[in-house]
């Protein structure tokens, strides 16, 4: 965090400092060729991927009220939590082996943040002109003209952001039967999502857009232990480019002149409006604007490009030697393993999950009793989840002591992605030299495909004496 002293009012720590509306400048190059196709592929992604459909229904779809993810006709449960932990560890893995390769790569050309606020400048920039435009807009004052260009880019944003709530919420309700509710027959928590997320998205990339990536984004401030000195950032080449000077002035003959001639344009290109000849700054996202700007000048003038480029800091602080292999750094090593290790892991768990879970209750009305043919009965209640969207049929299977057999209906039939709860009867020969709490074991077989079956462990109670059972009415 930058701190700055006012030395005029006596010491005093500023830890925000106030740069005002930043409009920056449009450049062409590489870097904003890939920034911006970063963009149409999320964009296409996200609001495309909500309106596929796979086996009859949405593609995609978060139902919360079923308690159920449904991806390309896998649906994940509950039961599913580790998962999806293993998906969120591989996500988070990912990013910090690309933050160790290139520091804030991520939030130059992937975090939504930066993709929303490149969008809504674009619409400004369409709206109200080119940097220097909007910089008298917004000086001028008020009229006609400027309130009917204001109004315009704000309504522009204001659709962009409801458009992108309701794409949001239709991943958790279905999009479809979302719109054909819109907006008289919205449900309040959908209601309040719509709201919530559209002025979200306006708020955001329409007026804080950097004050984000500086003061809000809790990566901004961590990111920089991930790094190392071979860790590649957008950066200055002071050695090749100090002393800097117009280049109208310069005087080859008298004083030597670096190749940077201070024309401002990589500070007028940047998004966070930060100076990258100070040298790295968290506030910088990695986006490489500044790059794109400096070689067309470069180019201009005749000198070779690359004054501003990716480059590590043992590159630029000697760059005659030789560099370092990128994966025999430890960190990178670390990452990599991590990232190959849990996405490994998910894909195991994913060719091993079983689409059946089973719970087992006991009946809590009675723990035991004595039947007309003098066997000791226990009841269970099975708690049955068939995790296919496809109707099942089951058979139940008891192992244990004390002729453990099944007194009920060995077979059931469960309904598609639904819940089945299964009363049951097991019984046990009273006459056995065995005693109280006895383990037994259920076993649920999917009868068209008898490979997937589950196997879970209870008690069957047998009493201590005879006397003990409640015989049945």
């Amino acid at each position: 965090m930058h701190a700055r002293v006012n030395k005029a009012q006596g010491a005093r720590i500023e830890f925000y400092n106030k740069t005002g509306k930043i409009h920056p400048r449009t450049t062409a190059g590489r870097y904003n060729t890939l920034r911006w196709s970063m963009v149409w592929i999320t964009q296409i992604i996200f609001y495309g991927l909500c309106w596929l459909e796979w086996g009859g229904q949405q593609a995609v779809l978060f139902d919360i009220e079923e308690r159920k993810f449904h991806l390309f006709g896998l649906v994940l449960w509950p039961q599913d939590a580790m998962l999806l932990a293993v998906m969120l560890i591989v996500a988070a893995t990912g990013l910090f082996f690309a933050t160790a390769l290139a520091g804030r790569v991520f939030c130059g050309f992937a975090c939504p943040q930066t993709v929303y606020t490149a969008i809504f400048r674009w619409v400004e920039t369409r709206v109200e002109g080119d940097h220097l435009a909007r910089m008298r807009l917004d000086q001028s004052p008020p009229g006609l003209r400027k309130l009917a260009i204001k109004t315009t880019k704000h309504v522009i944003w204001l659709s962009i952001a409801l458009w992108t709530a309701i794409t949001f919420v239709g991943y958790f309700t279905p999009i479809r039967d979302l719109l054909a509710r819109l907006p008289a027959e919205l449900g309040p928590w959908e209601g309040f999502w719509v709201f919530f997320y559209a002025a979200f998205t306006y708020l955001l990339a329409g007026f804080a857009r950097e004050v984000v990536c500086m003061h809000m984004c809790p990566y901004s401030r961590f990111q920089g232990v991930m790094g190392d000195p071979d860790t590649r950032n957008v950066s200055y080449d002071v050695l090749r480019g100090e002393p800097r000077g117009a280049l109208s002035r310069r005087q080859p003959e008298r004083t030597p002149q670096g190749d940077c001639v201070d024309c401002g344009v990589c500070v007028q290109v940047c998004p966070t409006g930060i100076d990258i000849r100070e040298g790295l700054q968290y506030a910088c996202i990695n986006c490489g604007l500044c790059i794109d700007a400096c070689d067309e000048v470069m180019t201009r003038i005749g000198a070779p490009k690359g004054l501003i480029r990716f480059a590590t800091e043992r590159e630029l602080s000697a760059p005659k030697a030789t560099p370092r292999p990128t994966l025999l750094r430890p960190r990178v090593q670390v990452y990599l393993a991590t990232l190959v290790l849990f996405a490994v892991t998910g894909v195991w768990m994913l060719i091993e999950r079983t689409p059946l879970a089973v719970d087992i209750l006991r009946d809590r009305h009675a723990l035991m009793r004595l039947d007309d043919a003098g066997r000791i009965e226990n009841d269970y209640i099975l708690k049955v989840a068939n995790m296919l969207e496809q109707p099942r049929r089951f058979r139940v299977q008891v192992e244990g002591p004390a002729d453990i057999r099944l007194e009920s209906s060995d077979t059931f039939e469960a309904a598609a992605g639904s819940i089945t709860s299964l009363s049951v009867s097991v019984s046990g020969a009273a006459d056995s030299s065995l005693r109280g709490s006895q383990q037994i074991h259920f076993t649920i077989h999917d009868l068209e495909a008898p490979e997937t079956r589950v196997v879970e462990k209870t008690s069957f109670l047998l009493p201590v004496t005879l006397a003990g059972a409640v015989r049945q009415d």
